[in-house]
């Protein structure tokens, strides 16, 4: 009797997450043990029966962080993960024995995009890292397009990790139709440019 209940109750529970309840939730972002670090995000390291060891700091703009005893820690590319491992080991190899370090990010540096071209507001659009950033999110962070704009040649300009650039054309009166499954997720420094209508 009693399993019988609690096969109802889980059928139940399946039944109000069904695909209605899946489809409006938000999409898994990446873990924030996954993040990478970046220049003015603010963090605290906290080690495990250490207090006087704690500190929270803001990364600098070349990657690094000053800690307690092992004074200059790089932290260039290292996920939040990664970063406590390192600093457990640069603790372990001479002061501490096995210590338990967690590391947490207080506040993200703001990041930024470009917008110029036929919107009504172009320059500069900030975002946080953890919330992401769509292409038409930007637009209409710029106050949208102006009555000029060509819909249809948008251009998106990369900058990648080797240095190399990418240009994209891209149809934005599609993505507002609905009629393309792509959204365009911005990165940071991704140069955005709405070109005039050819009269």
């Amino acid at each position: 009797m009693i399993a019988c209940f609690v096969w109802a109750g889980i059928i139940l529970h399946a039944a109000q997450q069904g695909p209605n309840s899946r489809s409006n939730s938000p999409k898994p972002e990446i873990s924030k043990l996954d993040y990478v670090l970046q220049a003015s995000d603010l963090i605290r390291v906290q080690i495990f029966q250490e207090d006087d060891l704690n500190r929270e700091v803001r990364i600098s703009q070349e990657n690094t962080v000053k800690l307690p005893l092992i004074d200059t820690v790089s932290l260039k590319d290292k996920t939040v993960r990664q970063a406590e491992e390192y600093i457990r080991d640069l603790y372990g190899r001479d002061y501490l024995a096995k210590p338990q370090v967690n590391l947490f990010v207080l506040e993200y540096a703001p990041r930024r995009v470009f917008i110029a071209g036929a919107v009504n507001k172009p320059g500069v659009v900030l975002f946080q890292q953890e919330q992401g950033l769509t292409l038409i999110d930007a637009i209409s962070r710029a106050d949208s397009f102006n009555r000029l704009a060509d819909k249809k040649r948008v251009t998106l300009k990369r900058t990648k990790s080797d240095g190399a650039t990418e240009t994209f054309t891209i149809n934005v009166e599609e993505l507002l139709k609905g009629d393309s499954n792509q959204t365009w997720p911005l990165q940071p420094n991704d140069v955005i440019n709405v070109p005039e209508k050819i009269l």
